[in-house]
């Protein structure tokens, strides 16, 4: 968001700022309530409530998607802890994935969505669909694996009507 001219209704607490020790400390163990609850007071004092609707914080959120994607735009794969980037490239990526976090906060409680639990149910739902012994090693798609554990509303049928034909 640096070097940009923003109007009022902004994420807020997503500029970037230099962490003392302690900070650093705290962000190690923040919790998405706490910083529902920041951006919530962030938004609050400015009057930008009026401007965070559900369709305007979407559309931040994918617009700081695409500043996190121009960051990687030309660099090929890049392995895992970004070997060769300086410290003003992690940086300034910080600082993007960081406006990508605080606009979905943002969004899911404008939503009146559990961002905690739903991610929890949500990888419960993919540990049923991706079964460790079926995919491991593998990044094909859900539908190719045979699962046990996700049972199709066919087969609950079929399953209560054992022994007669009804035509399935």
């Amino acid at each position: 968001m640096e070097g940009k001219e923003e109007s009022g209704g902004g994420c807020g607490g997503c500029e970037a700022r230099t962490a003392t020790g302690e900070e650093e400390e705290a962000a190690a163990s923040v919790r998405l309530e706490a910083l529902r609850k920041r951006m919530a007071d962030f938004a609050r004092e400015r009057d930008w409530e009026q401007f965070h609707s559900p369709r305007n914080l979407l559309l931040a959120l994918v617009g700081e998607v695409g500043e996190l994607s121009e960051i990687f735009q030309w660099k090929g794969e890049v392995p895992k802890g970004l070997p060769g980037w300086d410290e003003t490239e992690k940086e300034h990526l910080g600082e993007e994935l960081a406006d990508v976090l605080l606009y979905l906060v943002r969004l899911s409680d404008m939503c009146g969505v559990d961002l905690g639990k739903a991610a929890l149910r949500k990888m419960e739902i993919n540990s049923r669909k991706y079964p460790v012994g079926q995919c491991k090693g593998s990044s094909k798609k859900h539908t190719h694996y045979v699962s046990t554990n996700i049972v199709s509303a066919s087969d609950n049928v079929n399953a209560g009507n054992k022994g007669h034909n009804n035509g399935v």
